[in-house]
């Protein structure tokens, strides 16, 4: 761009000063046709690089996804391919022998349908020792009555043999009636020792059926959500198991491309966090380009920008700012107990990532990860001027034509 501005005003300058010679050329004339160029130039430049930044340091990253597997095994099938051959996310990546994560699931199953029959059998017992406990109580309750009742009995008979004795003494009574109710007192004594002795074997079969209620709800256990620990904890591990069952097919947990795929059947996998099987690429990508901090200082988010890759000769695709990350490693202090050093030379300035939103006409373009270029920014300052770096940046797109090597 530069080169073709000094060819325009070199055909001016030839047409005032030779051809038409409308001004003498002379020393006069001759200095200042040289020193103009180098004034406009510089000026124009170094506009343009705060109102038009550009960076030669534009670069594509794709985040990139390691697929680990959760569980070990024999691999059966690997039905993706290498490439960039899309891969949407849930289709399946690789599959894993599931017969010994499937014997386990069936004998979690059995032994679960065990646990629940022996609870079942267990809760029955309960409830019959349940009912042992409230018919002992009915019992105690039936003796303690019954003891009342004879006592009062007693109490009424002794009062009768008091009578009768006090009857006899006095030649008012019988002996016959008194030994009579002598007899009914002894017999009621009896009786409340019978009765007596009913109450303490039964508070004995009360004793004994708490205690067998107590050793039956030891045999329940304690209860999770509901369900007794012994079925929980088989149904805890049942479910574990399904999930490791389910986990011998690893699917795309995103909409992404396989590159460098070695995996094949018949290899065996760990689920080893550091021993990644394959690695993802994720379709969509961001663009970001490098300035240098004080090309930055009128560029704002939602800025017109442009960007030319060199794995797209000659075009240009339009974008947008999206942010501009205010960060470098250079700001950043690690957590230790040693006093931060400058150093004995200068470090060079660190320059700050633009990251850019392209346009809707060039979502669906394919951006290879690691792709580099050349960028552009626009900002709300010398529109006029605008046009000189869009020219720059199309001339260096159409260079991207020629491979310079002689091989």
């Amino acid at each position: 761009m530069d080169i073709l501005l000094l060819g325009i005003y070199s055909f001016f300058v030839w047409l005032i000063f030779i051809k038409f010679k409308w001004l003498p050329w002379n020393i006069y004339s001759q200095v200042t046709v040289v020193i103009i160029p180098i004034v406009a130039l510089t000026v124009m430049i170094l506009t343009l690089n705060v109102v038009a930044p550009s960076s030669a340091d534009l670069r594509v990253f794709r985040f990139t996804v390691p697929i680990v597997s959760q569980v070990r095994g024999r691999v059966i099938e690997v039905p993706i391919e290498e490439g960039n051959r899309p891969v949407k996310k849930g289709d399946v990546l690789f599959r894993i022998d599931p017969t010994p994560y499937q014997l386990q699931v069936n004998t979690l199953q059995a032994q679960l349908a065990n646990a629940v029959g022996q609870q079942k059998e267990v809760e029955e017992s309960y409830k019959g020792a349940q009912a042992k406990v409230t018919e002992t109580k009915g019992a105690i309750e039936q003796a303690g009555a019954r003891s009342a009742e004879i006592s009062a009995k007693i109490e009424l008979a002794r009062r009768r043999v008091a009578q009768y004795r006090e009857l006899v003494a006095a030649g008012a009574g019988t002996k016959f009636d008194l030994e009579q109710a002598q007899t009914n007192l002894a017999d009621l004594t009896q009786q409340l020792a019978a009765a007596r002795s009913s109450e303490a074997q039964a508070r004995a079969g009360q004793q004994q059926a708490v205690a067998g209620q107590a050793q039956v709800q030891q045999r329940l256990g304690a209860k999770v959500d509901g369900e007794y620990a012994q079925v929980a904890q088989i149904r805890a591990q049942l479910e574990n198991a399904k999930w490791d069952l389910e986990q011998t097919t690893t699917r795309s947990p995103c909409d992404c491309y396989v590159v460098n795929l070695q995996l094949r059947p018949g290899g065996f996998v760990a689920a080893l966090p550091v021993a990644p099987v394959m690695s993802l690429v994720e379709t969509t990508g961001t663009v970001v380009a490098l300035y240098r901090q004080n090309e930055l200082h009128q560029v704002e988010p939602g800025n017109e920008a442009e960007f030319a890759l060199d794995t797209y000769p000659g075009r240009i695709i339009k974008a947008k700012v999206n942010s501009i990350i205010w960060a470098s490693g250079a700001g950043q202090v690690q957590v230790s107990g040693t006093i931060p050093m400058t150093g004995v030379l200068t470090a060079p300035a660190q320059r700050f990532a633009v990251k850019f939103d392209m346009a809707d006409r060039d979502k669906e373009l394919f951006l290879a990860a690691g792709a580099a270029g050349d960028a552009a920014i626009y900002t709300e300052h010398a529109a006029f001027l605008h046009i000189l770096r869009k020219v720059i940046l199309r001339v260096g797109s159409y260079m991207n034509y020629l491979v310079l090597k002689l091989h």
